[in-house]
């Protein structure tokens, strides 16, 4: 049969009536075992597939998560997103992915397109600003990445652990004189949190503590180098590769090749492009995949609210 099949077809092919297969898709637990049986053989012997667009307008699970991303260009967040669809797609579901741009209304105005597609949940990269009563209406519906709050289930990244992973290990190479060049501390995880664990850092080693912070570019990064490079200075620690790209043109420029570089991200580009620098790895794909898997656990078995921490590595 090369003809689409409707749920009216299905009906007639079964001998019931067009609610009764409709309850049938929607698991409606008041239908017959027999007559659930009946219905369930001819979808699979007719391969129809029902229209899920169709399937939430009468009320049942749309198989769909709303992604809403932060910036469709950000290399973290498209890892992350990696391990979300490898997770969604394996358990059944689609995607519906959407840029916030860091505006909290644009967030909001998503956030209503997908209420009204009747998506099974949301998983959204969290920013300074965002306005999480909104999100919190989805409750157990809802997974939130890199921001703080309780009453949503969240994953974020070990920021602190980040950077300690990165002065340790420069330390570890005998380096002492090692300046930070991070993003606003407006910002309350990239910025304010990793600006924060590198102080304790330096206050736990004994190092003169030497920090610029400004925008997460590789501009902002260029024009602030300058200012936390000192004829001491042996290496630069930066809360982003996209920094640490940023400050390794900048000594490239200089002739600095005395001053290690290290980012977090583990981005390939970076060691490629500068060979003086290192990565760490905040386990961005990992900790897409297991927001998927806690939004799917949620969905199925509404409990209380999780907050997982990913860990980092070299």
């Amino acid at each position: 049969m090369t003809q689409k099949l409707t749920i009216l077809d299905i009906a007639k092919l079964a001998g019931v009536g067009k609610s009764t297969v409709s309850r049938v898709l929607t698991n409606d637990p008041k239908v017959k075992p027999a007559t659930r049986e009946k219905v369930e053989q001819v979808i699979r012997e007719s391969g129809y597939v029902p229209s899920k667009s169709a399937q939430a307008m009468r009320g049942g699970s749309a198989k769909v998560v709303g992604v809403i991303l932060s910036r469709l260009d950000s290399p973290s967040e498209n890892k992350a997103v990696s391990g979300i669809l490898d997770v969604i797609y394996q358990a059944g579901y689609d995607a519906v992915i959407m840029e916030s741009q860091f505006s909290a209304e644009k967030t909001n105005e998503h956030l209503e397109v997908l209420t009204r597609r009747n998506v099974d949940g949301v998983i959204v990269f969290g920013f300074s600003g965002c306005d999480m009563s909104a999100i919190e209406t989805f409750g157990h519906r809802a997974v939130v990445i890199a921001v703080d709050t309780d009453q949503v289930s969240s994953v974020d990244y070990d920021h602190k652990g980040l950077i300690e992973l990165a002065v340790n290990k420069l330390v570890e190479q005998g380096l002492e004189a090692i300046s930070y060049i991070g993003v606003d501390e407006s910002d309350r995880t990239t910025g304010l949190m990793r600006l924060n664990a590198y102080k304790e850092c330096c206050e736990r080693l004994g190092i003169s503590p030497c920090f610029q912070t400004g925008q997460l570019s590789y501009e902002s990064a260029y024009r602030l180098t300058d200012k936390v490079l000192l004829a001491e200075t042996q290496a630069i620690v930066c809360a982003s590769d996209t920094l640490a790209m940023g400050v390794a043109k900048r000594l490239q420029e200089l002739g600095r090749t005395d001053v290690q570089v290290s980012g977090v991200g583990a981005t390939s580009l970076l060691s490629f492009l500068f060979p003086n620098t290192f990565s760490i790895d905040p386990g961005y794909y990992q900790a897409g995949a297991e927001s998927a898997r806690l939004l799917i656990r949620q969905l199925s078995e509404p409990a209380g609210i999780t907050h997982l921490v990913q860990q980092a590595s070299v």
